[in-house]
């Protein structure tokens, strides 16, 4: 089976194209390599897979129309996991064009491959943001998601839209999936456990968003990854009046407080932190939490890793990774 992996220098990109070349797969990655941080850490991702012999990496934007179209009229993939697109709640006040350009015109174009190659599975990214600040707790992909509260987490909705249209007319399968604050080994630098944790190694502040007072159903890497997995060779079928999209949450299904957090990266580190408590940020929410038995129902899988081990986990790699602190 030939994969087309978007977003491959990612955060979840690299660690999908590392356990799945453990597997008889053809993969083929794709990424722009943008500017949105480091570059050097997705190179390293890149890096980090290129001794894998069933791996090509091509750098490629996906809102780029004719190279998209170009890549799928040579390739023939069979199935694509799409999780190129542009990150970040806070980031969409500062830069709202490269969220249309990326996760509405790309996923387009995503989309269009996908039809044009009658691809036989698709799986695509979207995000616990779609919820808002949905009262109704743990939140349910049963549930409305009508209102977002940034305009990342709008197009993440319109994906969702976007793909159950084009499944709907072409018969795609296609299977979305919305993550939960994903973290662990190789994470992102604007996130708030990589972000926390460089800051305590340097005796700099942490920002502390709306005094605390937030919970976030942290999930871990691995778990996240073998969702996908198990559900790639699970497309919906649009006979027997199911549908051919489906949408799952992906989490650990269990909110953690932000400062219980905190205090485990203090302890995986061996270092105090200095908070500077400050006001909800705009387009931020105050709770997450995932239900996830449709998922479990289908895959049989549930989220494993604790708080304290996923936090050591990444800990660990970035005092190797930036060769910084005393190993525990």
């Amino acid at each position: 089976m030939k994969i087309l992996i978007t977003g491959m220098a990612g955060f979840i990109g690299h660690a999908v194209a590392k356990r799945l070349a453990t597997y008889d797969y053809d993969l083929v990655g794709i990424d722009n390599l943008n500017d949105y941080y480091d570059v050097s850490l997705k190179l390293a991702r890149l890096n980090d897979l290129a001794d894998l012999s069933n791996i090509r990496f091509i750098q490629l934007d996906i809102a780029n129309r004719n190279d998209i179209a170009n890549l799928f009229e040579d390739e023939n993939f069979d199935a694509v996991i799409h999780l190129a697109a542009q990150a970040g709640v806070r980031y969409s006040l500062e830069n709202p064009h490269a969220y249309a350009d990326s996760n509405l015109v790309g996923h387009l174009n995503i989309l269009e491959g996908c039809r044009n190659s009658r691809i036989k599975h698709l799986l695509y990214a979207s995000s616990s943001s779609v919820y808002g600040e949905n009262a109704k707790t743990p939140f349910s992909v049963t549930d409305r998601v009508d209102n977002p509260i940034s305009l990342y987490a709008a197009t993440k909705k319109a994906n969702e839209s976007m793909t159950h249209a084009y499944s709907h007319l072409y018969n795609l399968p296609a299977t979305g999936l919305r993550f939960f604050t994903v973290y662990g080994p190789w994470g992102r630098p604007d996130m708030a456990l990589f972000k926390f944790t460089k800051a305590i190694f340097e005796g700099s502040p942490i920002d502390i968003y709306n005094n605390g007072e937030m919970q976030r159903d942290f999930t871990y890497i691995d778990d996240i990854v073998e969702g996908i997995v198990r559900l790639l060779d699970m497309p919906p079928k649009s006979d027997a009046g199911q549908e051919s999209h489906v949408v799952y949450n992906i989490g650990n299904g269990s909110p953690v407080a932000l400062m219980e957090f905190v205090h485990a990266i203090e302890q995986a580190t061996g270092k105090k932190a200095i908070y500077n408590y400050l006001p909800m940020q705009p387009g931020d929410v105050s709770r997450t939490w995932s239900d996830t038995e449709s998922l479990f129902k289908k895959t049989g899988h549930r989220p494993a890793v604790t708080i304290k081990q996923g936090v050591g986990h990444f800990v660990d790699w970035y005092r190797k990774f930036y060769k910084t602190g005393c190993q525990r």
